[in-house]
């Protein structure tokens, strides 16, 4: 009888203490998950030098009109990456940390394999020289523009979950659905992109110069974009409306998401085109040009979601302003290239103007 007391005055306490003491469990899970992250990014930063090298690499042997290098080191990077996860994570056990080993040594062998395939065409990337003053303002003059377009482009995407996550939990699980569905469609255009950085330089100002033909290999790019953005467009709205259960099980979420679909698509299919169009100006070397009307899009942008966010007119306002966005980055581009003053045809009426000069001498 004794006993019975003392373990039933002993249970209160005991349970009172136990739940004080899993009150701080968090410390613990707060620290592993630290810890892990932390190493994971350790691991990762190791890899920086061969991905910035890679990355360059992969640029250089596009501007040669080399696809088949970089298709080669993608394939064998994806095959380390998915060797080391399943080795490292599921048999070792090592976790966070084993997936950042395996990406680490996926973006090294990708780096090695891009500088052998220069190597093999009569460069030599692994000779190792400072850069000269000229070198760097040339760097400097090419590729701030093209800094200031690309954080314009991310700054506007990440403004998107800023005032999404103003509005409400339910919200800002559909737009991560429908944003992360909008992601994987723009990375269809990046070929088009790549295309005219490539094939452009040498009509604008290569040997073989000429602009009727580039005009034709814009025209061809345009269709092409047009003919893939819609197809993606149509592909990614019956994706999320028929068979939304691959994204996500959350009946409302689909049902929020449901109401963007038409931005969605209105947004999507002209990506490709947009893309295209950027790449030609890219190719021209009018990055001030793009870097100063990305970052007047981003700005209006901006305002747009602020106006769109005070007055209430929630995920279906921001989308539509993703729509502004991008149709505004294609109808400044398209004007640039088919003014009269513009690349493709300035350059064309100078040289005509000096036949005329020749024929009056």
């Amino acid at each position: 009888m004794a006993i019975k007391l003392r373990i039933d005055q002993t249970g209160p306490g005991t349970v009172m203490c136990d739940n004080l003491s899993y009150l701080f469990m968090f410390l613990a899970i707060a620290t592993s998950n630290m810890v892990a992250t932390s190493l994971a990014k350790e691991i990762r930063g190791l890899a920086w030098p061969a991905i910035l090298i890679g990355w360059v690499a992969q640029s250089a042997s596009l501007g040669m009109k080399d696809s088949l290098g970089p298709l080669k080191a993608l394939l064998a990077a994806t095959a380390v990456n998915v060797i080391g996860d399943i080795v490292l994570c599921s048999f070792l056990g090592y976790g966070i940390a084993g997936a950042a080993w395996a990406t680490m040594a996926s973006q090294i062998v990708a780096a090695y394999m891009m500088m052998d395939s220069l190597k093999k065409k009569g460069y030599n990337p692994y000779s190792i020289s400072l850069p000269s003053i000229d070198d760097l303002m040339k760097i400097f003059v090419l590729a701030g523009p093209v800094f200031v377009m690309m954080m314009s482009k991310v700054a506007f995407f990440s403004l998107l979950v800023y005032f999404t996550t103003s509005m409400s939990t339910l919200t800002l699980a559909a737009h991560q659905v429908a944003i992360q569905a909008f992601m994987m469609g723009t990375v269809w255009g990046e070929p088009l992109c790549q295309t005219a950085q490539s094939f452009m330089p040498e009509l604008l100002f290569g040997v073989n110069q000429s602009f009727s033909r580039a005009r034709m290999l814009l025209k061809s790019l345009m269709i092409t974009g047009t003919i893939l953005g819609v197809s993606l467009g149509a592909l990614g709205t019956c994706l999320l409306w028929f068979f939304p259960n691959i994204f996500t099980p959350d009946l409302e979420v689909i049902r929020v998401m449901h109401k963007v679909l038409i931005p969605y698509f209105l947004g999507l299919s002209i990506t490709p085109c947009i893309l295209s169009l950027e790449g030609t100006l890219l190719a021209g070397r009018d990055q001030r040009y793009l870097g100063l009307t990305m970052s007047g899009c981003c700005t209006l942008a901006t305002l747009g979601l602020m106006f769109v966010s005070s007055r209430g007119y929630g995920l279906l306002g921001i989308w539509f302003t993703v729509v502004g966005f991008q149709w505004a980055r294609f109808f400044l581009a398209l004007q640039r290239l088919l003014s009269p003053s513009g690349m493709l045809f300035s350059q064309q009426q100078l040289s005509r103007y000096e036949m005329k000069e020749l024929k009056a001498a």
